[in-house]
């Protein structure tokens, strides 16, 4: 295996798009760059939220139903860009902590529809004032007019 790599350096360096590829820095790609920022963002996150034990994904979802109402299991992964098994669990912990309660849609018996209880509502307010912080935080490091461009480049790309 090691001759194998000692004699691929000797290979003449290929070119992509006339970029060489010995030109590729892993450091400098935006994979890399934007799993260090979630890490980062990660991070913070768990320093504001850790106390009360809900994750990005959770509070996502406490809030689009906060701000919705009452929603379907669907519905409510497509608003937060969750896949149905992850908001499938997702809505699952937060049943079993008493924070949503679901029903069946009276329209349609196969549907359920899922709603904060009086506790997931409590929650949801009180800490809905720590995603600010927690954007605040992330965002710290950039300017006012870079943390503006910033945040519409990523809406562009996501």
């Amino acid at each position: 295996m090691l001759a194998d790599m000692t004699n691929m350096k000797s290979l003449k360096p290929r070119v992509e798009n006339d970029r060489p590829i010995d030109d590729y820095v892993v450091q400098d790609q935006i994979g890399h760059l934007l799993r260090r920022a979630h890490q980062r963002a990660s991070s913070i996150f768990q320093s504001y939220m850790g106390h009360v034990q809900i994750t990005p994904t959770q509070f996502a979802a406490l809030t689009k139903l906060r701000d919705e109402g009452e929603l379907s299991q669907n519905h409510l992964g497509r608003l937060t860009a969750m896949d149905p098994a992850t908001i499938q669990g997702v809505t699952r912990r937060l049943i079993d902590r008493g924070l949503v309660q679901i029903r069946p849609d009276e329209t349609d018996r196969r549907r359920m529809l899922l709603r904060l209880t009086e506790a997931g509502l409590e929650l949801t307010e009180d800490i809905i004032p720590y995603g600010f912080d927690i954007t605040d935080d992330t965002l710290e490091p950039l300017t006012e007019d870079e943390q503006e461009l910033f945040l519409a480049l990523l809406k562009k790309i996501s």
